[in-house]
């Protein structure tokens, strides 16, 4: 295979959006998108507000979501899987709203490395949540003594739990292609 000469036209580029008559320039047509990192930070930093809901919502943090005094301190045992099912609602819940953001109201699918990125980015915000709502029980929540078991002190049992955010993400992006795709008419050979 030989490289072209370069003396030739440029081919035109779809995504370029000067002017038809302009050529973009060098290295234009097959830039990848030059803000990769931009989309999975984003959805990281999303992380911290959803470990602070964690804290706030779930048994053995605030416990503002079920107001049972008994859950609310991490001795209860019975307030371990309601923590972990808080911190897993919340992924799901993020995850869709990530998934159908990044779809957007664009028409096609976005490319598979912004989609990949996407699921980096909500395994990594899955990490800093599930982080940032353990940081928050040490510095807001009661001192328990966890002599007897570690989870009295607020913290997440179920690790699959993580897998949930990153899961929603590529899930959500499926259906809402899906839905567009079923929406669309079919096209008519000429």
């Amino acid at each position: 295979m030989t490289q072209p000469s370069g003396t030739g036209p440029v081919p035109p580029n779809p995504q370029h959006p000067g002017g038809a008559g302009n050529p973009p320039a060098y290295g234009e047509l097959y830039r990848g998108d030059s803000g990769s990192w931009r989309l999975p930070a984003a959805i990281a930093a999303a992380g911290i507000p959803v470990g602070l809901l964690w804290w706030l919502l779930a048994p053995g943090g605030l416990n503002l979501l079920s107001g049972n005094p008994s859950l609310a301190s991490g001795t209860n045992a019975e307030g371990w899987l309601p923590r972990d099912l808080v911190l897993a609602g919340l992924f799901l819940l993020a995850g869709c709203v990530t998934g159908f953001l990044l779809n957007g109201k664009r028409t096609g699918a976005p490319m598979p490395g912004t989609v990949l990125s996407a699921v980096v980015g909500g395994a990594l915000g899955a990490l800093i949540a599930w982080q940032s709502g353990v940081l928050a029980g040490q510095w807001w929540g009661p001192d328990e003594d966890t002599a007897a078991n570690a989870s009295i002190a607020f913290s997440l049992r179920a690790f699959a739990v993580l897998a949930i955010w990153p899961a929603a993400v590529a899930i959500a992006v499926f259906v809402a292609n899906l839905i567009s795709l079923l929406g669309k008419p079919p096209e008519q050979d000429s």
